[in-house]
């Protein structure tokens, strides 16, 4: 054993197998020399009645009297009943925040949430948070990671606070999951941006306009009777999209459409006469439970989008939503 110099350290030659010099003047502290030659300082001590080793910094990379330094770090970590050793290794296994969002979307929101909620979780994911941040550990995400990722969509305000709002959720379920410290969610404070609510309601000519063109799509057939008839619905009854996409006939009762599962839970939306009469003119198809009959045999439309687009086209309505039909 012998005091560890910078002149010490350069004279050591590699051997077959790597070895280890100890300094003479801190126990524990010491250098790995490996077939390579490549040089690293160590820091050993015991614990729990096993020997555990630190490897502190390269030789090279760190002075000795920096490693020295270290080493009295690490050794005070002992004395006060930690075990550095152990902390590292535990570090190098935690999951990462892409493994965190999977486990999240598994064993959350497959479990919990409905199918349009899974796709919006999904989307945050994939398009915002795994790009962002997904290489990282999930224990060393902090808050001004958080804060830095929700201002880079700051000129997308909804979608900047919604994966603001599934960050949330998962750091919270991480917490549960013992892979962070209780309280240490780093969403914590980090403020929403405010989001200005679109609202566009279609004037009485507007709505005449739209009439107007639904009845000419219908006649010529460049729309299916299903496709006139979900807008027709969406306007008379105030129903969500997929609430109209997805009504099939058993739903439809003396007094009106029973929805077992929307986006509040089960609810009886009221018909009025019109409604009626839309239902009771459209064909039914004997193999198909759903109102609003798809292309794909036994299942109902999934795009409305694509028809949306033609219909307010024609009608002039160039800057009106599906969802601006249920808000009118």
């Amino acid at each position: 054993m012998a005091k560890l110099t910078k002149r010490v350290v350069d004279a050591l030659q590699s051997e077959a197998k790597d070895y280890f010099v100890w300094d003479s003047q801190i126990a524990g502290f010491g250098l790995r020399v490996m077939p390579s030659g490549a040089k690293t300082y160590q820091a050993q001590y015991r614990k729990g009645g096993r020997t555990r080793r630190v490897s502190i910094g390269r030789h090279g990379k760190i002075t000795v009297d920096e490693a020295r330094k270290l080493a009295k770090e690490v050794m005070g970590q002992v004395a006060k009943g930690e075990n550095p050793a152990e902390d590292i290794s535990l570090h190098r296994k935690a999951p990462t925040v892409a493994a965190l969002c999977e486990r999240f979307f598994e064993e959350h929101a497959k479990q919990r949430c409905k199918p349009s909620t899974q796709g919006e979780y999904r989307r945050a994911i994939d398009l915002f948070i795994n790009p962002a941040i997904g290489s990282f550990k999930t224990v060393d995400v902090e808050r001004r990671d958080i804060a830095e990722l929700h201002q880079k969509f700051r000129d997308k305000p909804y979608q900047a606070n919604r994966t603001l709002g599934v960050l949330s959720k998962m750091f919270n379920l991480a917490e549960i999951w013992g892979l962070r410290p209780d309280g240490s969610n780093p969403c914590r404070h980090v403020p929403k941006y405010r989001e200005i609510k679109r609202e566009r309601y279609l004037s009485q000519p507007e709505l005449q306009r739209l009439g107007k063109v639904l009845g000419e799509v219908e006649r010529d057939g460049s729309e299916t009777p299903y496709v006139v008839a979900a807008f027709r619905l969406l306007i008379l009854t105030g129903c969500r999209l997929g609430e109209i996409q997805t009504l099939q006939w058993q739903f439809l009762t003396d007094q009106g459409m029973e929805l077992p599962d929307t986006k509040t839970g089960a609810r009886r939306v009221p018909l009025p006469n019109a409604a009626r009469a839309i239902l009771s003119a459209l064909p039914r198809v004997d193999s198909n439970p759903f109102v609003i009959v798809g292309r794909v045999d036994g299942q109902h439309i999934t795009d409305l989008q694509h028809p949306w687009r033609r219909i307010r086209k024609r009608a002039k309505l160039d800057n009106v939503r599906i969802h601006d039909l249920r808000h009118t």
